[in-house]
């Protein structure tokens, strides 16, 4: 540490490429562990025994020409089909339908337009872990009675009821009223867009209103976990069965599943994680090398200590152990130095931009272990000489 400290300029740049692979190798594994946490969040919104029925849903690497065609190919999901698959459906505990749109929301001449209206089943909600904070969800009854009656996310809770009961209050949705008969807990927000923003009311209700031609989905749980892949090939089964495809026609609708999108994103993430290997590699051998040539130039500095170590009992394991320390040191402080800067990018990104950046331990640890390993296997050639050194002629050496 003293020899770091006499010399911090040298030190720094030799840190340098330590301290730039570091940073990138945890800044990109922190950006995959904040997405890693969403995904996984998105995922179990659907429950680790849930799947959803969509018109077309792409995972993994987009292609926009396949979406097109998609949309062009795949007919909108329809309240007929749904009957016909529920009703048919043996291997799945629980169903719903839900449809949404964009629509204007007011209170009491506070107007907000664009908010998120969905038409979902009364159990549409809990199946995807949406939970009750105040109040209730709609019911049965009040679905088939086509009633006007909403169940609230909580950012519209704040909005319009900062300090009041919303509950039996009365909001209007394009101009109908209806009245709040529950409140969501609050989810937060992912990459900058809320998870909250959003007022549910009865499918019937929202069909009455909106027609039943776009944006309805089919959510499913299965009976059980270990048969989810059977649920799905019925489900597949019944709605090619009601879209009368032929048995060498392509499937005209997407499901997902917790378990195709997690493995779409771990597809995505290892490209990722093989660029950022690349790059933080690169760093390395460039850090590595410094270090090397740095060490190499310590060794000369200090023939005469050297000398006078060996001179008075020091072994050569002893000098090659003093010079090994030393350059792992001086990576491993390149490493925390990286650390540092890392988690506070990490706080910045988390803060002021929507992408969900989380710093985990295990990256904290790689980058630390990863420099002072680099610091060590660049600093053997150093030691090695330095240890090899005549004492008599290092001090002659030095003395001349």
């Amino acid at each position: 540490m003293d020899s770091l400290r006499g010399s911090k300029l040298r030190s720094f740049l030799t840190l340098l490429g330590i301290i730039l692979s570091t940073t990138t190798l945890i800044s990109v594994m922190s950006v995959i562990h904040g997405m890693d946490v969403f995904i996984a969040n998105t995922a179990s919104s659907m429950g680790n025994d849930g799947f959803r029925v969509l018109r077309v849903a792409f995972m993994g690497r987009p292609d926009p020409k396949a979406f097109l065609e998609a949309i062009r190919r795949n007919p909108e999901l329809t309240r007929d089909e749904y009957a016909f698959v529920k009703e048919h459906a043996t291997l799945v505990r629980d169903v719903a339908i839900q449809a949404q749109r964009g629509g204007k929301l007011s209170y009491h001449g506070d107007l907000v337009d664009g908010a998120i209206i969905m038409g979902a089943s009364p159990n549409a909600l809990g199946m995807s872990n949406t939970q009750v904070e105040l109040g209730r969800m709609y019911t049965e009854t009040e679905d088939q009675k086509h009633m006007a009656v909403v169940f609230i996310g909580a950012d519209y809770k704040e909005r319009f009821f900062p300090s009041a009961d919303p509950l039996g209050k009365t909001i209007q949705i394009d101009g109908r009223p209806f009245e709040v008969v529950g409140v969501a807990k609050t989810k937060g927000s992912v990459f900058g867009q809320s998870q909250d923003n959003f007022v549910a009311v009865p499918d019937e209700t929202y069909f009455k209103m909106y027609g039943a031609m776009k944006g309805i989905s089919y959510n499913f749980s299965a009976l059980q976990r270990d048969r989810l892949t059977e649920a799905q090939d019925e489900i597949t089964a019944l709605m090619r069965a009601f879209r009368h495809l032929r048995p060498n026609q392509t499937d005209n609708f997407s499901i997902m599943s917790s378990d195709s999108l997690v493995s779409a994103w771990d597809q995505l993430t290892g490209a990722i994680a093989a660029a950022a290997v690349g790059i933080v590699s690169v760093f390395m051998v460039v850090g590595g090398v410094v270090i090397m040539n740095i060490m190499l130039a310590v060794v000369s500095e200090r023939t005469r200590e050297i000398g006078v170590r060996k001179s008075v009992g020091a072994r050569y394991q002893d000098i090659l152990n003093q010079f090994l320390v030393e350059s792992s040191m001086l990576a491993g402080c390149g490493g925390l130095i990286g650390v540092s800067i890392s988690w506070m990018v990490a706080l910045l990104v988390r803060n002021f931009t929507p992408v969900p950046m989380v710093l985990p331990l295990n990256a904290v640890v790689l980058g630390v272990v990863l420099s002072a390993a680099v610091g060590l296997f660049f600093g053997i050639y150093p030691a090695r000489r330095a240890a090899k050194l005549d004492p008599i002629v290092a001090l002659r050496s030095e003395t001349s």
